[in-house]
């Protein structure tokens, strides 16, 4: 899965998505940005949000269940010192409608466990690698 994300001016970036939408991402002013798009920390906290929620409907559609309305609210903490990672993450989920508790916490247990691929990613040691203008790994960091 490749995204491009491009330089827009001082703290902007535009980032092109695979699906083709665009993203805005932007620093805050007291940092020399504009505040014309989400921080990136915003939007990975979206995402882990967005991955459980899409993975609860589907598992809820298969039980043939619709909640009536869904919102997920999340909290992040984060380190102190650089690079301030996050340290927790709180997710809350507030459904509503003829829904068995039981089925929807069943729902929450496989996303959390087994398929939200974005909150496995946060937890896991992933290996990243780095390129500049054609020279890579060790050539350059």
């Amino acid at each position: 899965m490749r995204n491009i994300v491009k330089w827009n001016d001082k703290m902007a970036f535009t980032g092109s998505t695979p699906s083709g939408h665009e993203i805005y991402l932007d620093a805050s002013e007291e940092v020399g940005g504009e505040n014309s798009g989400a921080r990136p920390t915003e939007l990975l906290l979206q995402a882990v949000a967005g991955c459980t929620g899409i993975d609860i409907i589907s598992i809820l559609k298969k039980m043939r269940l619709n909640p009536s309305s869904f919102h997920i609210e999340i909290d992040g903490t984060r380190a102190e010192e650089h690079p301030k990672r996050f340290t927790g993450i709180e997710i809350h989920y507030a459904l509503e409608g003829d829904l068995p508790e039981d089925k929807v916490v069943r729902a929450i247990r496989l996303s959390k466990d087994t398929y939200c691929s974005v909150s496995h990613s946060v937890n896991a040691e992933v290996s990243i690698s780095y390129s500049l203008n054609g020279k890579t790994g060790k050539e350059i960091i």
